[in-house]
């Protein structure tokens, strides 16, 4: 089907949602025409020209981790710096030392017994949604692992990150294509909106979509009635069980809340602890450096933090950031709010 053809039939399709401009579409199947020329091509590599995409990419992607980060800082407002280049370097280097020496293309395994073969097929064309809490890092590891299972991205960044996840695609895209990835592999939207992403997720030429973000992106994902990968916030509690090693608790605690202010879907958020062990362990978390909240600090923290709408944060303050609002009392050396 030609690409007019394409954008008429998405046009008289029925949405309860703000319908797209007929330029607009036209752009949006452009980015799915390249991506689905891009998979077929990759389709015929063999497993030696992956690898030598593979490496090279994240060669590039470690050389630009420090940039990167800062670009990501810079535009969110979210986040530790140093974190984040540990972020980009883990999802480049660790993550390609964990895949480097696994097929993907062809027979992966074999069952004679049973006179079956396992074998890798791509999948084709990707929806990916960024987040804005882990953005460049997310995009280094989706590029790797996309062109390691030879298959083609078209990414749609979340608004506030969108410059620091473009230039992070840029970066995979002008590696890879250097050594000899098909053209329109990978794709990053430009000024997008919540109809673009609508409108892709519903695409039949797209296959599977690939969510790290908010519930609401989640969520729609999930409901799009494709094959759907989804990440949202983890909001993880942990439990400190009477018989617990406290040194060692309390400092895993800290060291995961603190890194990259707590941003990582997987950072402890709520601490329930046995009445057995509550006040020392309070009084270790504030012998190591955290501040505990009284009711009135709660209140002072939860209307700087939390925005009205569930789904929604405005933004990560350290915990070492100035407190504004009247009635707090946080040392400028606390390292954690315990609330």
């Amino acid at each position: 089907m030609i690409a007019s053809e394409a954008i008429q039939e998405r046009a008289q399709a029925p949405s309860s949602k703000e319908s797209l401009t007929t330029e607009r579409m036209t752009y949006l199947e452009t980015l799915v025409t390249q991506a689905r020329t891009a998979s077929a091509v990759f389709t015929q590599f063999t497993q030696e020209e992956v690898d030598q995409i593979v490496k090279p990419m994240v060669l590039a992607g470690l050389e630009q981790a420090q940039r990167l980060a800062q670009l990501a800082v810079e535009e969110t407002r979210i986040g530790v710096m140093e974190d984040k280049v540990i972020k980009n370097m883990v999802a480049t280097e660790f993550a390609y030392n964990y895949v480097k020496d696994k097929r993907t293309v062809g027979i992966i395994r074999e069952f004679p017994e049973r006179n079956l073969a396992e074998v890798a097929e791509p999948i084709g064309v990707i929806f990916s949604i960024l987040p804005i809490t882990n953005p460049t890092s997310t995009v280094l590891f989706k590029c790797i692992v996309a062109i390691k299972t030879r298959n083609a991205v078209i990414f749609s960044p979340h608004p506030k990150a969108w410059r620091c996840c473009s230039e992070a695609v840029r970066i995979m895209l002008e590696a890879a294509l250097k050594h000899g990835a098909p053209k329109g592999i990978f794709s990053c939207l430009e000024s997008h909106t919540l109809q673009d992403n609508d409108y892709l997720m519903h695409h039949k030429e797209v296959a599977l979509i690939d969510a790290t973000g908010g519930p609401g992106a989640v969520k729609a994902a999930y409901s799009s009635g494709k094959p759907a990968l989804g990440v949202g916030p983890g909001n993880t509690p942990v439990y400190l069980e009477k018989t617990a090693d406290l040194n060692t608790a309390v400092v895993d605690i800290i060291i995961s809340k603190t890194f990259d202010n707590g941003t990582i879907c997987a950072s402890e958020q709520t601490v329930v602890v046995d009445d057995e062990i509550y006040d020392p362990a309070l009084k270790k978390f504030e012998d190591l450096g955290a501040h505990i909240c009284n009711e009135k600090e709660t209140e002072i923290l939860s209307r700087t933090v939390i925005e009205p709408r569930p789904d929604s944060c405005s933004r990560w303050p350290s915990a070492r950031e100035p407190q504004t609002s009247p009635g707090s009392s946080v040392s400028p050396s606390s390292r954690t709010r315990n609330c």
